[in-house]
């Protein structure tokens, strides 16, 4: 459980799986001609670009002494050529790759929000929901300049630097040994920062990880914080994780630069001795070499260094994008437990009858919340849960709608074990209120239509004036097209409940979940809601949870729950005579409201 929480870092992997890489590959496959072709058309330009210095080298060495003003101009305009050539190739690479890049990101965020759709709650227990949003967002974002950029210059910077060796050998092969003994002290410089870098950007990922949940986190409990007048321990808070941040990002960063000025370091001590020992050698009584091979060596050396500079660029990007690379496949690989079974069928169309037989079920092992539970609720009929918090009341109507696995024992819906047929046809015939009335962003009959997406406006309207929800909609300044904001922060508790209440409602459920459905409204509007819920419950199988004791009362069979089992039940005469644990319940309440 230490994942929940923001101040807590998450287990760094001490090897990279190549793996990762290999997975990363599958996405960019579907582009593979594409970016073949840009490459093929960047080769082109760096090989003309190539011969700019040969041009040089023939103009001073040829056209210059010979005072040949003719070659010194078509030269020229074949070097303005090839520049414009270069600069078409280019316009083309970074709108093509942009675009690339972005599907292949578009590609990578679908899967990852997609398998979330797929989770089970105990996934979403486990972790802060900031630690989640910046996977989906910020992680995958980091990857955009890899994949628009990064991959595409690799490939051909390596290729160009091949090609500058050549034409480097071809000018002078003595000062091509000279510059190559550069090469080794990168080697020992790339060695040197490899694993401090890689491990510095997982640390900068978990401390961004960690200051995102707890600003995620902040948000969601604004009302509270300003209640209590928190807000300046929060800042307190919020400028130590931001402060871990910072420092995690700068020593990161440090690494990365310690590339860039050691390549043009090393480029600057082989240049020197190249010049120092080129003019010796052009002074010598036997010159072996000439101004204008100088010059055009040194401009190759200028382009030597470069593709390894943006070499040295693409090993940081790809130091940094594992790092992220981790967290996101890591998100993509959990196990989805909650999930169709090999075989599972459509679950036949609900008649109603549901069956406990002998379950268990802990949500952390050693600490079982149900313990070999049994009953059976008949077609049709109403059944109430009753106990103290935590008792496990709206566990079993998690388990109902297979929110969750049983540990042990099974759910049978009509004499079918729920555990082999497919989630979507369960779920599609049940409706579900949870204590959370959660609003999407959106109007108020988007938000009703949530729970049938083919109902028709007129149907929305009768379920909110079933639910006594229409005379508070048409109140509103657009009524059921007033847009309300995400987690409805318009609307009050009781208003919010009522939505949720109308959106259950309109699926037509065959069997109908209400887990503190009534908690937040008012006693004169239950009283009318109850009226049209009288009606509405006929013919449905119905499980409702409530503290509030007058609201179940005319349930047909009340259930108490504590201690892992089913300790009384029976209707609310029965229970009431047997004065037990519900009489005494129902005393304190009753006692309470005198």
């Amino acid at each position: 459980m230490a994942r929940n929480r923001y101040d807590m870092d998450e287990v760094l992997e001490d090897s990279f799986d190549v793996g990762q890489l290999k997975r990363l590959a599958h996405y960019i496959s579907p582009y593979k001609h594409k970016m073949t072709g840009v490459i093929i058309l960047m080769l082109t330009a760096s090989g003309l670009t190539m011969m700019v210095p040969i041009f040089f080298q023939r103009i001073m060495d040829i056209y210059i002494p010979a005072r040949d003003m003719r070659g010194i101009v078509i030269t020229g305009l074949l070097t303005l050529a090839v520049a414009c050539y270069s600069a078409v190739a280019m316009r083309f690479k970074i709108k093509t790759m942009s675009v690339i890049g972005q599907n292949i990101i578009h590609a990578i965020r679908t899967d990852i929000f997609n398998h979330l759709q797929e989770l089970p709650f105990s996934y979403y227990d486990d972790r802060p929901h900031g630690k989640i949003q910046v996977r989906v967002v910020n992680y995958v974002n980091s990857l955009s300049d890899l994949l628009s950029n990064g991959i595409v210059n690799t490939i051909t910077d390596l290729c160009n630097l091949l090609f500058i060796i050549l034409f480097m050998l071809f000018c002078d092969v003595r000062l091509t040994l000279v510059c190559l003994c550069g090469l080794p002290l990168l080697a020992a410089v790339v060695v040197f920062i490899k694993r401090k870098q890689r491990r510095a950007w997982q640390i900068q990922s978990n401390k961004q990880s960690n200051l995102n949940a707890y600003i995620a986190e902040s948000i969601n409990g604004i009302r509270v914080t300003q209640s209590f007048v928190r807000e300046n321990e929060n800042t307190d808070i919020f400028n130590n994780l931001s402060g871990s941040y910072r420092k995690a990002w700068m020593r990161a960063v440090t690494f990365n630069f310690i590339m860039g000025p050691s390549v043009d370091m090393i480029s600057c001590i082989t240049t020197s001795f190249l010049y120092v020992l080129g003019i010796r050698w052009i002074l010598a009584p036997d010159a072996t070499l000439t101004v204008g091979v100088l010059v055009a060596f040194t401009a190759y050396v200028s382009r030597f260094w470069a593709p390894i500079n943006t070499l040295a660029g693409f090993y940081n990007s790809l130091l940094t994008a594992i790092s992220y690379l981790e967290r996101i496949f890591e998100t993509i690989d959990e196990p989805v437990l909650v999930k169709d079974a090999e075989g599972a069928v459509e679950m036949p169309p609900i008649k109603g009858e549901v069956e406990f037989r002998d379950v268990c079920f802990s949500y952390e092992e050693g600490r079982r919340i149900l313990d070999h539970i049994s009953f059976t609720a008949a077609p049709g009929v109403t059944y109430a849960f009753v106990g103290p918090t935590g008792a496990g009341k709206t566990t079993i109507v998690n388990l109902i709608s297979r929110f969750y696995n049983v540990d042990s024992g099974q759910i049978l819906i009509d004499g079918t074990d729920i555990a082999g047929v497919t989630i979507r046809s369960l779920r599609t015939q049940m409706g579900v209120m949870m204590q959370d009335s959660f609003i999407f962003s959106g109007t108020i009959m988007d938000n009703i239509r949530y729970g049938n997406r083919e109902a028709t406006d007129e149907q929305v309207i009768a379920a909110a004036k079933t639910v006594c929800a229409h005379e508070f909609i048409s109140q509103m300044e657009n009524g059921y097209y007033t847009e309300v904001n995400e987690r409805g922060s318009r609307l009050s508790a009781g208003q919010r409940q009522l939505i949720s209440f109308a959106r259950a409602l309109l699926a037509d459920p065959r069997i109908l979940i209400l887990d503190e459905a009534t908690s937040s409204i008012d006693t004169e509007t239950e009283l009318l809601l109850q009226k049209g819920l009288n009606e509405l419950l006929k013919g449905r199988t119905s499980f409702i949870i409530a503290h509030r004791l007058s609201t179940i009362q005319n349930a047909d069979c009340i259930m108490y729950i504590d201690k892992g089992g089913i300790l009384e039940r029976g209707t609310h005469e029965e229970l009431l005579s047997q004065k037990g644990a519900y009489y005494e319940l129902y005393m304190s309440q009753y006692d309470f409201l005198a």
